[in-house]
C-alpha cells in the first residue's frame, strides 16, 4: 500500500503535471490510491499525497465514488460556505489523525476531465462533494487546506501536526 506524504514534504508544496499516459500503470495507481484513501477513512486522495506529482485525484463522498485526471475546477456558486475540514497530509503529532479547522469553501462547482480510460468527465457539486473537489484540487496546485486559514488558524493547526 502506499503511504501518504505528510506536510513537510516537498510533492505537497509543488503544482502537479498533467497525465499523459492513460495506461495499466494509471489504472494501478488510481487502484491503490482508493486502497491508501479506505485504509485511513478519507473521502478523498491526490496524486501528491502519495508521492506521485500528477493531476489526478479519487473520492468518496456524498454517496459518489469515482476519480478524475487533469481537473479543472470551476466555481459556480462563489457563496462561501464554512465548515470543518482535514487533511490525511496534516496528521496531529500526537494523535496521527487528520487535524481539521474551520475553512471557507465555495458553495457550488463543476469539475472537469478525465476517466482512467480518457474519456472526458463532467460533475457538478454541491456542499461536502464540492469541498472535496476544491480540496483534492488544492493539492493538485500545491496547496493545503490550512492556506486557505485565516493566519492564526493556520498557526494553531500547524503547531499540533507533525
Amino acid at each position: 500500500m502506499r503511504d501518504i506524504r505528510v506536510i513537510g514534504d516537498p510533492v505537497l508544496r509543488t503544482p502537479a503535471d498533467p497525465v499523459v499516459d492513460f495506461d495499466r500503470e494509471l489504472r494501478r495507481l488510481i487502484d491503490d490510491m482508493f486502497e491508501a484513501m479506505y485504509a485511513v477513512r478519507g473521502v478523498g486522495l491526490a496524486g501528491p499525497q502519495v508521492g506521485v506529482s500528477r493531476r489526478l485525484f479519487v473520492y468518496d463522498a456524498s454517496n459518489r465514488k469515482g476519480h478524475v485526471i487533469n481537473p479543472e475546477l470551476t466555481i459556480d456558486d462563489p457563496e462561501e460556505v464554512l465548515d470543518e475540514e482535514g487533511c490525511l497530509s496534516v496528521p496531529g503529532k500526537d494523535t496521527g489523525t487528520p487535524l481539521y479547522a474551520t475553512t471557507p469553501r465555495a458553495a457550488g462547482v463543476t469539475v472537469t476531465g478525465f476517466d482512467r480510460l480518457g474519456r472526458p468527465v463532467r460533475i457538478k457539486a454541491r456542499g461536502m462533494l464540492a469541498r472535496c473537489f476544491q480540496h483534492e484540487t488544492d493539492h493538485l496546485n500545491g496547496m493545503l487546506y490550512v492556506d486557505r486559514l485565516a493566519k492564526d488558524a493556520a498557526r494553531k493547526v500547524l503547531l499540533q501536526a507533525k
